[in-house]
């Protein structure tokens, strides 16, 4: 005759226990991951100070867009959309610590780097490779053009900066693929991390109840 064996009902309630930690431990992973994304977030970004007009502001933005595609029945070459952004900053730029730069703010800086909230917040906000603005701040207007930026798929998609195309004056899109490399390999790693640190915990919680069962302890730790 065969025996049945029945699970104690407190050895189905750790299991049970067990399983109900999946989802939170998945969760927790992609926290620390989105949490890592925005600290390690980086950006290379031009900008132009100007008067608080929005009238000028919008005026030198359409200038420079016509040094970058002139009208079809000019004889101006077209420019490069830095090479034409840096040449308006350095003449009208009210910002002297960049004009002479071409308006750079920096190069691969973290968030937090501007003084102006309005402008940090903007670099990781406006599309890349766009002029962007005019942005109000305590200092004036503002107009901005990103043309680097790590860790915002969601916003650039494949792509991280612009680069000058073959004929001299376009610009490409293009990825960087030590960037999905490390984003790869840190996922990898904290999905280690958040597995070992699950069966850890509940094998501690499967040990101490299976203890309870079997009376070798009196009491669990939340009795």
């Amino acid at each position: 005759m065969r025996h049945c064996t029945y699970l104690n009902p407190l050895v189905l309630l750790s299991l049970l226990l067990v399983a109900s930690m999946l989802p939170t431990t998945n969760a927790f992973i992609q926290k620390i991951e989105r949490d890592f994304q925005a600290l390690t977030r980086k950006v290379t970004a031009h900008h132009i100070l100007l008067p608080k007009s929005k009238e000028v502001a919008l005026a030198l933005k359409q200038r420079i867009r016509n040094k970058i595609s002139p009208p079809k029945d000019s004889d101006i070459p077209p420019m490069y959309i830095v090479d034409a952004f840096s040449a308006a900053a350095k003449k009208y730029s009210r910002d002297e610590e960049t004009a002479v730069r071409g308006g750079l703010l920096g190069t691969l800086v973290k968030q937090g780097y501007c003084r102006a909230r309005e402008l940090d917040q903007a670099c990781f906000q406006v599309p890349l490779g766009e002029i962007c603005g005019p942005i109000e701040s305590d200092y004036g207007y503002h107009l901005l053009l990103v043309v680097e930026r790590t860790n915002c798929k969601k916003l650039d998609g494949q792509y991280t900066n612009i680069i000058r195309g073959v004929d001299g004056t376009s610009k490409v899109f293009v990825g960087d693929a030590s960037e999905e490399e490390a984003k790869q390999m840190f996922q990898l790693v904290v999905q280690q991390v958040g597995f070992w640190f699950g069966v850890t915990f509940a094998g501690g919680v499967v040990a101490e109840v299976a203890a309870k069962a079997a009376n070798v302890v009196d009491t669990l730790p939340w009795e």
